[in-house]
């Protein structure tokens, strides 16, 4: 990774270290005022708002980047038309969750308005996407600047509602507002330093679709990977088993943003270098799925060690239970994100059509295993099956489906070390320079 890369993505790091801290914190206050069961509430509806959140996206989150990157005189067209595309869609998917949830929880009135709240994020999200052109230009700074104001914003919010003691209803419209501030400040600084301005093509939106149409199916699937045993717990037991679930999920993915900032931020120089030297994009993928097994494996030793402390000092002994959880979905991290890698490889080969049976494979696999493991095994069942999920879907099938096995073979070479420590080294001698230069 060049050095703007990782100037690139210190700038999302710093960020969403801030973002975590306050949404540790407020998000610990939270759950203690809710409790288990309204808790789980919650979730339910933020589980079944992420089934329809990649239909909103359309798959442009996948392909935006690129889109940009190859054609940058249209970047103004490419954005417009996906943000009003986006929009369009958003109105029909907050009407899917109504209709889902009126008849799945039919005269559980509370359920049905919380979930119907929650999806109003949805309209937010849709100008949110706006994001992919920051990313593209390497100007990720704005979305770190923007996202911390947003944070602080929904902060006090949810402060006022604690120390007012406010009904679940109104948590439930926090997530709303965060994407409403964030998409539009967004819009707002690209209208100030764009150089194209924003607008709609039928024609572009229909190119931009016949390529981004392979990454909704497969995105859906991964909502299934992600929030189906929310989904099966609360249709097999209660609200409550949601609530245990989700708080050790929660903690599974406090330092996510590490992970997915370095992938960010690596995804574009990987695919611009693809058609200039095939060896070199080869290597960035190799030294990406390093970095990235190392420190999720460290990470996930961690969790396993201390899950009772962690669960405790977070949401208190009313969520105990979690902790068993936690010890087996920390691990989860590990396989997960070699299936994000392995979609840049995907992308940069142009074989996108085999998303949709790596993830439909690994979608029926995870219905299937959680049915059987929650009905024999409850909340437990529902964390081994989130585990099992992703080792079937990122590396099994990488290995089993001969189209995007190669990946497989790159997956392997990444597992040595050697990248990992060539990379602290280039580290260490570039703060070092720095250091004796400032001095």
């Amino acid at each position: 990774m060049n050095s703007r890369v990782l100037k690139n993505a210190t700038w999302i790091i710093v960020c969403k270290i801030i973002q975590s801290a306050l949404g540790l914190m407020i998000g610990m206050f939270t759950a203690r005022y809710l409790g288990p069961s309204n808790y789980g509430i919650v979730n339910y509806a933020a589980s079944i708002v992420a089934f329809l959140t990649p239909i909103m996206q359309l798959g442009f989150r996948n392909t935006l980047v690129q889109e940009i990157v190859n054609k940058p005189e249209k970047e103004g067209t490419i954005v417009g038309t996906s943000l009003i595309l986006s929009f369009a869609s958003s109105l029909c998917c907050v009407l899917g969750v109504g209709l889902f949830v009126s008849i799945v929880n039919y005269g559980e009135n509370e359920i049905i308005i919380v979930c119907l709240l929650y999806s109003l994020s949805l309209i937010f999200q849709a100008f949110e996407m706006i994001q992919y052109w920051y990313q593209a230009k390497l100007l990720s700074k704005y979305i770190s600047v923007v996202s911390i104001v947003a944070y602080l914003t929904v902060s006090i919010y949810k402060i006022f509602l604690l120390v007012s003691g406010k009904s679940i209803y109104w948590f439930a419209v926090s997530q709303a507002l965060d994407f409403l501030v964030i998409s539009v400040l967004l819009v707002v600084i690209y209208r100030r330093i764009g150089k194209q301005k924003l607008s709609f093509s039928f024609d572009v939106g229909k190119k931009m679709l016949s390529v981004s149409k392979h990454y909704i199916l497969s995105a859906v699937m991964v909502a299934t990977f992600n929030h189906i045993g929310s989904i099966v717990l609360k249709l097999f037991m209660d609200e409550t088993a949601v609530g245990f679930f989700s708080a050790s999920a929660n903690c599974v993915n406090i330092t996510g943003f590490i992970f997915n900032a370095i992938i960010d931020s690596a995804r574009p120089s990987i695919l611009a270098v693809r058609e200039q030297n095939i060896n070199a994009y080869k290597s960035r993928l190799v030294k990406l799925y390093s970095i990235i097994i190392a420190g999720t494996i460290i990470q996930s030793v961690i969790i396993s060690l201390f899950s009772n402390i962690i669960i405790n000092a977070l949401y208190g002994t009313e969520y105990l239970p979690s902790a068993q959880l936690l010890r087996v979905m920390c691990w989860m991290a590990v396989f997960s994100y070699l299936g994000t890698i392995r979609n840049i490889w995907i992308l940069g080969e142009g074989k996108q059509k085999c998303l949709w049976i790596v993830n439909l494979l690994g979608a029926i696999f995870n219905i299937l295993i959680n049915i059987i493991l929650i009905t024999a095994m409850g909340t437990v069942g529902a964390a081994i099956s989130a585990v099992a999920t992703q080792v079937f879907t990122n590396v099994v099938l990488s290995f089993l489906i001969p189209s995007i096995r190669e990946s497989s073979q790159l997956m392997l070479k990444g597992v040595n070390p050697k990248y990992v420590f060539l990379l602290l080294k280039k580290i260490f001698y570039s703060v070092r320079e720095r250091f004796k230069n400032v001095c």
